[in-house]
């Protein structure tokens, strides 16, 4: 009977012992334990109506962190972290949070619009190569030429670095200088340049030109920003001045942009019809064209693409295609046919998040199918014309010599005209 008894106060003990070791730090402070300490030692005999909502457990996980963690923590640090967690466990590599910086960089490509001193970078072994300096910008104030090679900023090397860390430390607050080191050809000796900064319009259409040899008219749409319709129309009318007979647009590793910029532009070829049609969570929309913008192109049209061809770049090719307006060619899209709306959160950060899925008019899901290992199975917009760039050699983008895409174009084009 002794033993009996002696081994069910050992019991208790352990078990109470068990409880003050796993509730200490909420006695320390002078509480009870919580409600989560409770039912992970009692289970299912406390009430279910105890159970805290999914906001209440974070901001306890939060506070216990801030707390308890053996280093201090920043709450920022915290919530940002939270937030993208929140975000991936959707599945959706689509959905995102995007921190102050994040959200500012992301607004402002949208709008094509940001301080700085108005020239596109391309990487090299040395730094950045200069791809286009913008006919309005500091860059062409200060002198910089297209195919100069920055190595240096602000008397510091950039040999190595990635584009992205070049073009930040290039950007800056407006009205400030920043000073550039710069290779040419030709010139014996680096080359030193000043450009204060300001703000930018940067060109979505750009590389406009009538190919050598031929009466084709050519550009690159980089994105759908705010203004590229302006700057398509632009780009356009200066091409028909010089009596072209046909036109390539140039979608390659164009990642897409704003469906409302898609419309516009889709409206200089057809008006009133379907664009999209989209499957919300709970209804179904459409999106059409708008009327009176439509422009007479009487000539055959391209649409150079490939697979960073995405979003609104798919859809714009993609409507041309169903509608039997311009000849595809290049290799397969990307094939993201979602849409994604960006909400504004407190303290600069945005959320961007899918909203719908889309299909083009004709119902075509252009949807991107992967393996598990994340490998292109099928998806995206197949071309009317394949052909893939020839790397065997170096390319230059633009030029039908080395750019094979490019040259496979002309000649479908060609084709069209002598029909």
């Amino acid at each position: 009977m002794k033993t009996a008894f002696r081994f069910v106060v050992f019991m208790v003990s352990v078990f109470a012992l068990f409880v003050f070791g796993f509730s200490w730090r909420d006695l320390q402070r002078g509480a009870l334990p919580s409600g989560s300490t409770v039912r992970s030692l009692f289970g299912s005999a406390v009430s279910d109506q105890d159970a805290t909502s999914p906001s209440e457990e974070f901001e306890q996980a939060f506070n216990r962190i801030k707390t308890d963690y053996y280093k201090t923590v920043e709450s920022d640090k915290l919530t940002y972290a939270g937030m993208e967690g929140l975000m991936a466990s959707l599945g959706d590599p689509h959905t995102m949070f995007l921190e102050p910086k994040q959200a500012q960089e992301f607004s402002s490509e949208t709008r094509a619009n940001f301080v700085g001193v108005g020239a596109r970078l391309s990487p090299d072994p040395l730094g950045a190569k200069v791809m286009a300096v913008f006919d309005e910008g500091p860059a062409r104030t200060a002198g910089m030429k297209n195919g100069d090679i920055i190595t240096g900023v602000n008397g510091k090397s950039v040999v190595g670095r990635t584009i992205n860390d070049i073009v930040s430390q290039i950007r800056g607050e407006e009205g400030t200088t920043v000073t550039l080191q710069i290779l040419r050809n030709g010139s014996s000796k680096p080359i030193t340049l000043s450009a204060k900064r300001a703000r930018v319009v940067t060109p979505t259409v750009w590389d406009t030109k009538v190919l050598p040899g031929t009466k084709i008219g050519y550009f690159i749409v980089q994105s759908f920003s705010e203004p590229t319709a302006e700057q398509f129309d632009t780009e356009v009318a200066a091409l028909e001045k010089q009596n072209i007979k046909g036109l390539i647009i140039d979608l390659r590793d164009n990642p897409g942009g704003l469906l409302e910029t898609d419309r516009d532009m889709l409206s200089r070829f057809f008006e009133d019809k379907v664009v999209v049609k989209m499957k919300l969570r709970t209804e179904e929309d459409t999106a059409r064209t708008f009327s009176g913008t439509k422009h007479n192109f009487n000539y055959p049209i391209a649409v150079l693409m490939n697979e960073e061809t995405a979003s609104a770049a798919e859809i714009f090719a993609g409507c041309l295609q169903d509608y039997q307006l311009a000849t595809l060619v290049g290799t397969h899209s990307y094939g993201k046919a979602s849409v994604q709306n960006v909400s504004n959160l407190v303290g600069g950060a945005s959320a961007k998040i899918t909203i719908a899925r889309y299909f083009l008019p004709s119902g075509r899901d252009i949807g991107r199918k992967v393996d598990e290992d994340g490998q292109y199975i099928k998806g995206g917009l197949d071309p009317d014309v394949k052909a893939t760039l020839n790397t065997d050699k170096t390319v230059t983008i633009g030029d039908p010599a080395s750019d094979s895409q490019l040259a496979k174009a002309i000649e479908v084009v060609q084709k069209k005209i002598g029909s």
